[in-house]
């Protein structure tokens, strides 16, 4: 099985990649079914159900939205973000819904969409059902998917390690745990950046993977500048969490001005670490209000490789595009490890999957481009998800922002630590990497289900929303 970096990384909106950017496009591949067997036009009605963990939270993770707009043929990539709730509103005041932009059909979203907070599907927590009737109410399409996390959806014919959504495209230096990736850089004297690139080059040239990098490094970069300067003083829904990031960035760069006057460079011990908390607070902020990010390796943990990328490259010196590159394929390659031997979705493995994972990821890139050989670089990942074991998935009233946002501003600090940690030694260390990512699926596969994004324990129980 393999995997390319630019199928982890993603383009997407907020504010999840499992809840929002998956169920989007599992229903626009029913949509597009529906044309394609040509009962598109046949078609008067179309339910859907959302299950699991879709079900407990999916309104506050947009999944209603979501399904309406990937009905309508709106792809994650590509949908406007500014209209997309004005044209939820449009469906819910009319009643009607257009099918693929083309055939509109009768649509009430109280009774044609639900979500089932008690009821779950096998094989995985976050499964949907589709159905088309026509005239008469026969039934005219039915197909079951499951959003498997980062934006990743497989139909209710997968299985096992089907659902890791692997193809079978041989590459050059194959690997399936980080033993067999060190193996490869160690036989081929390669770093594991020169690792993936050869390996990216069985679906696309040299040239398209480094364009296709810098474009998910430049729609980062937009990222953080929308969520620095956004004029609403507060996330949407109903807990009234106020934004952070653009008063901290206003802060920061008062104090940089008043240091240019001064002739010296700022002096607060914590300088750097302040950029990195409103770097990710800034994409968290952007995805809790549905904005436009990367998966990174999902939209939970969105904020963590791009803080810790941009951390790179502020305070980094000789920092430049290759180096963005040699971190991004070398994160890939770690967040790669995750999804095809444990998991990266938040309803299956809770936090740990995805804040824990994007960490390890973020650790491993940085200690490549700070100069680590791969032993360090497996070294860092480890560090970066051994102190995340057991991290739960409990967000206050089922919005991604308590206790998201501030998550991922710790956990891209604590990339950045373990990258340094793992410099500073010698590659022998007593834990591996493949031991860690197991940990967390066990552990995972022991955490109650309350604590895997059903917001019925943990602080979305303990916190008053209110």
């Amino acid at each position: 099985m393999a995997l390319s970096a630019l199928d982890l990384f993603s383009v997407g909106i907020g504010p999840s990649s499992s809840h929002t950017v998956g169920p989007m496009r599992a229903a626009r591949t029913f949509a597009l079914a529906l044309s394609e067997l040509d009962l598109l036009d046949s078609t008067r009605r179309v339910h859907a159900q959302l299950y699991g963990s879709l079900g407990a939270t999916g309104r506050g993770h947009g999944s209603d939205r979501a399904v309406l707009l990937g009905l309508q043929g709106d792809e994650p990539e590509t949908v406007d973000t500014d209209q997309a709730l004005l044209l939820v509103d449009a469906v819910r005041e009319s009643g009607r819904l257009r099918l693929n932009d083309t055939h509109e059909i009768d649509f009430d979203i109280d009774t044609d969409l639900e979500l089932h907070r008690r009821k779950t599907l096998p094989t995985h927590p976050n499964g949907m059902t589709f159905e088309a009737f026509d005239d008469s109410g026969a039934s005219l399409l039915h197909r079951t998917y499951y959003s498997v996390g980062g934006g990743f959806v497989v139909d209710g014919d997968a299985e096992g390690s089907d659902r890791v959504v692997a193809d079978e495209t041989p590459v050059a230096h194959p690997f399936e745990t980080a033993a067999e990736l060190l193996a490869q850089c160690r036989d081929h004297g390669m770093s594991i950046a020169e690792v993936m690139m050869a390996n990216e080059l069985s679906w696309r040239s040299e040239a398209e993977v480094r364009s296709q990098l810098l474009t998910l490094w430049s729609v980062m970069r937009e990222c953080v500048e929308n969520g620095s300067t956004r004029p609403e003083p507060v996330l949407p829904g109903r807990l009234g969490v106020p934004r952070r990031a653009p008063r901290l960035r206003v802060r920061l760069r008062e104090q940089e001005a008043a240091a240019r006057v001064g002739g010296a460079p700022v002096r607060d011990p914590l300088w750097a670490m302040e950029w990195v908390n409103l770097y990710a607070l800034a994409v968290n902020e952007e995805n809790a209000s549905g904005g436009r990010i990367v998966t990174a390796p999902t939209n939970g943990a969105a904020g963590i490789i791009p803080a810790v990328l941009h951390f790179y490259d502020r305070f980094v010196d000789g920092a430049d595009d290759d180096g963005v590159v040699e971190f991004l394929l070398t994160a890939a390659a770690v967040g790669i490890l995750f999804k095809l031997r444990a998991s990266i979705s938040g309803a299956e493995v809770g936090c740990q999957g995805e804040v824990g994972s994007a960490c390890s990821m973020a650790a491993g890139g940085l200690a490549a481009v700070l100069g680590g050989t791969p032993v360090q670089v497996e070294n860092a990942a480890e560090i970066g998800i051994e102190h995340n074991l057991g991290l739960t998935c409990d967000p206050v009233g089922g919005l991604v922002q308590i206790p998201c946002i501030e998550r991922n501003a710790i956990a891209s600090v604590k990339a950045i630590n373990a990258a340094r940690l793992a410099q500073h030694g010698c590659g022998s260390h007593k834990v591996t990497l493949d031991q860690a990512i197991k940990t967390m699926r066990d552990t995972g596969a022991d955490m109650k289900s309350k604590y895997k994004e059903t917001s019925r324990g943990g602080l979305a129980v303990n916190v008053i929303e209110c």
